[in-house]
């Protein structure tokens, strides 16, 4: 016999289950849910309600993933009202939350967490979850990378990069905006246009007037000439303003207007002359803090943000550092061979506070100078790990230099070729394909660590 069920809401928002039989039972309602971004589960998502959530391969775990580099009992979420725990009992390729390895972690609302090949992002009940899809590509222009967060940016790239729309680039110094606005125009229909630069805080504040509208000759001491601007010399192209952020307040309203009318009038002149121009700017600065501290006009941050792409620093998606690392021995002219495994390993493991410019200046350096330039790189921090001994020792900064990288470079092969194997199948062929190293190497490697079968 079927007993009649309905659903009444409190003012809690919790849920009040009722039965014909039974008195009313307080349920709590879901206030997260589990999203799967990567993986052969992509696109699933689990309503997650206080409790303990076991997480792997094994068939009786609670949230299952069909995925070969996740182990059995790969994850633990303890869910409680005030937030998630995540504990990772002794996995084999460990856990990961924004490319940091942890054993137990008080995770946030929108961390994104790796389990081998899979990504799961911790997705507030209410938010819609990411649907944009994650571009192929591994470089935009001269942005590279095949992280989540990059291939992300792409996306975003590709699709702005062919409208008329001004863009509000946002990163850290040293993320690449400048790169990212020279890819925007090569991926637009200006692309045969010019492509000008006007970096605000490198001109003198008395001279940024000229150096964006122009002026006429007599407009000032020293204007020999008519001059024209950078507005005007992008007629039909870009016009790429660096470091908006440090335009003066008193400046501010004449660019205002040629955003908004896309005309300008020279220092000295009186009449305005109509511009064809793609504007597309770029700041370190908090512009939203600026504004309410009334350091940057409201109206002008609203019209250069039309639309916006935020830059990731380096330490948010350091499994772009190899791919990094290549591309600038590539672009110097030099093969992969010019840095060591040992040397790479310890750049991967580095913060990069400075972003891919430190990287790019660190490496062309070490090529230059020779690995004795490593030790002025300041020490690595210890990443936590569980207490598993065959997993990655952590940094030793008590130990000597050359003991302390040894010990990181054994921990790191090892965890490297364990995932490696297990995306591979075993098949130790296809792993020297995708690692890009000899497979007689590759063996040796294998057996060093007391991972090959054969």
């Amino acid at each position: 016999m079927f007993r009649a069920v309905a659903s009444l809401g409190d003012e809690d928002g919790d849920e009040l289950v009722r039965t014909d039989a039974l008195p009313a039972i307080r349920t709590p309602r879901v206030r997260m849910r589990l999203a799967v971004l990567t993986g052969p589960d992509a696109g699933k998502a689990y309503p997650l309600l206080p409790g303990r959530y076991r997480i792997g391969a094994e068939a009786t775990s609670d949230i299952v993933l069909p995925d070969r580099a996740v182990s059995r009992q790969h994850l633990i979420l303890e869910v409680r009202d005030d937030g998630v725990r995540a504990v990772d009992p002794g996995s084999r390729n460990g856990s990961f939350c924004e490319g940091m390895r942890f054993s137990e972690l008080e995770v946030r609302p929108g961390a994104v967490l790796t389990l081998g090949t899979t990504e799961l992002k911790l997705v507030p009940e209410g938010e819609k979850s990411r649907t944009m899809p994650l571009s192929t590509r591994g470089s935009f222009g001269g942005l590279v990378g095949n992280s989540r967060r990059m291939r992300e940016v792409f996306t975003l790239l590709e699709r702005l990069a062919a409208g008329e729309s001004d863009v509000l680039i946002q990163g850290e110094t040293g993320t690449g905006k400048e790169l990212c606005a020279e890819a925007i125009h090569a991926h637009s229909a200006r692309s045969k246009g010019p492509f000008v630069i006007a970096d605000l805080a490198g001109i003198a504040p008395q001279l940024l007037e000229s150096e964006l509208f122009g002026h006429v000759k007599g407009a000032f001491t020293g204007a020999n000439t008519d001059r024209a601007g950078a507005f005007e010399r992008a007629h039909g192209g870009t016009l790429f303003l660096d470091e908006v952020g440090e335009l003066p307040l008193e400046v501010q309203p004449r660019l205002l207007r040629a955003l908004e009318r896309r005309q300008v009038k020279r220092v000295g002149a009186n009449d305005y002359r109509t511009v064809n121009v793609r504007v597309v700017a770029a700041t370190h600065q908090d512009l939203e803090g600026a504004v309410k501290n009334g350091a940057f006009r409201g109206d002008l941050f609203h019209r250069l943000a039309v639309l916006r792409v935020m830059l990731p620093p380096l330490r948010e998606h350091p499994e772009d550092i190899p791919l990094l690392i290549d591309t600038v021995l590539t672009r110097m002219g030099r093969p992969p061979s010019a840095l060591s495994d040992q040397t790479r390993a310890l750049l991967a493991q580095y913060p990069w506070p400075g972003n891919v410019r430190e990287l790019r200046n660190v490496v062309d350096r070490v090529v230059n100078l020779g690995e004795e330039a490593l030790p002025d790189i300041p020490d690595v921090p210890a990443r936590a790990v569980d207490d598993d001994p065959e997993n990655t020792v952590p940094m030793a900064l008590d130990l000597p230099f050359k003991e302390a990288k040894e010990r990181l470079i054994e921990g790191f092969e090892r965890d490297y070729l364990r995932t490696l194997l297990e995306r591979c199948e075993g098949n130790v062929s296809r792993a020297s394909r995708e690692a890009g190293i000899d497979r007689v190497y590759l063996r040796k490697l294998l057996r060093k660590h007391g991972l090959d079968s054969a």
